[in-house]
């Protein structure tokens, strides 16, 4: 199952990049609605086969797992326009950014999982941190989901300014360039390391949060993968428009101090009743950001519609 979902992901890649998206292009409205129905799609085919062949909790888990990973990755959408219009990086050079950056959060998930399965296994008492640290990081998501990002003043800038050479020439979709013989880091360079950044500090809060709901590495794994696949396509429909979400923090934060509740056993939740809570915890969260923006007026608004 390993290596056929390996496999699997490889030749997705290699279809995107190499067939759909060799050139560099600003992806429409209706093609990134498109390629998200298309990630969406072939989740719910491979959770229809876990179900299939696992069985009815097995499935259930990575629905779950997918739901929780996905809508915690959305959030990075916010986080990726805010550094994307800080560098002012054309709409036709994000797509590569993405891609690569989703090379890499692979990568380093697929580490992060098997490290934190094989301590579960062998100090069960590290169950207790991830549930106390997932409702940590649940309550301070409420208390700072108004804090405005200020990408100038990350401390990662700083230390790359520090040990590289950096230009703030563009070079196309080059990382790298060289002037006057000397190869210089492109800002495209320094915004793929921001999004390498920006996904770690994500996978630490919801890599715990897929464990609580499932123990089984491919289950984390492969939920986590998906979810991460769409990530590109959902940030190409919903940048222009992540603004309509107001309260989908506020149910981003309710899911991760459920599911820390979970992890600490103090209720025993099925996984059935696990997903319908979180359903309807994200669901409540964004029609009630689609209520008010309607009665506020900008639902609908051709800003909106024409910056997305």
């Amino acid at each position: 199952m390993w290596i056929g979902f390996g496999l699997l992901v490889v030749a997705v890649l290699a279809m995107d990049l190499g067939l759909f998206n060799r050139k560099a292009h600003a992806p429409s409205f209706k093609e990134a609605a498109l390629w998200s129905l298309v990630w969406v799609s072939l989740a719910v085919l491979f959770g229809a086969w876990v179900f299939i062949r696992e069985g009815f909790e097995p499935g259930v888990q990575f629905a779950s797992g997918y739901l929780v990973e996905l809508s915690l990755s959305v959030d990075n959408v916010f986080l990726f326009a805010v550094v994307f219009g800080h560098f002012r990086i054309e709409r036709r050079y994000q797509h590569r950014l993405l891609f690569w950056g989703i090379i890499g959060a692979v990568t380093m998930r697929g580490v992060m999982i098997a490290a934190g399965t094989a301590l579960i296994s062998r100090f069960h008492w590290i169950v207790v941190l991830f549930g106390v640290f997932l409702i940590w990081t649940g309550i301070r998501m409420f208390l700072h989901r108004n804090r405005e990002v200020d990408v100038s003043d990350m401390a990662v800038l700083r230390w790359l300014r520090r040990h590289f050479r950096i230009t703030d020439r563009y070079d196309g979709q080059n990382f790298f360039t060289k002037i006057d013989g000397v190869r210089y880091a492109t800002p495209l360079f320094v915004v793929l390391v921001l999004v390498e950044l920006t996904d770690l500090m994500f996978a630490v809060d919801s890599i715990p949060a897929v464990l609580a709901i499932s123990r089984d590495p491919f289950i984390v794994f492969t939920s986590n993968v998906f979810a991460i696949l769409g990530l590109r396509s959902f940030y190409f429909l919903l940048a222009g428009v992540m603004e309509l979400f107001e309260y989908l923090t506020i149910g981003l934060a309710g899911v991760l101090v459920f599911v820390g509740i979970k992890m600490l056993g103090i209720w025993h939740i099925p996984t059935t009743w696990s997903l319908l809570i979180i359903v309807v915890l994200l669901g409540t969260a964004m029609g009630a950001s689609l209520i008010k923006a309607r009665r506020t007026g900008r639902l609908g608004t051709p800003s909106a519609g024409e910056s997305a």
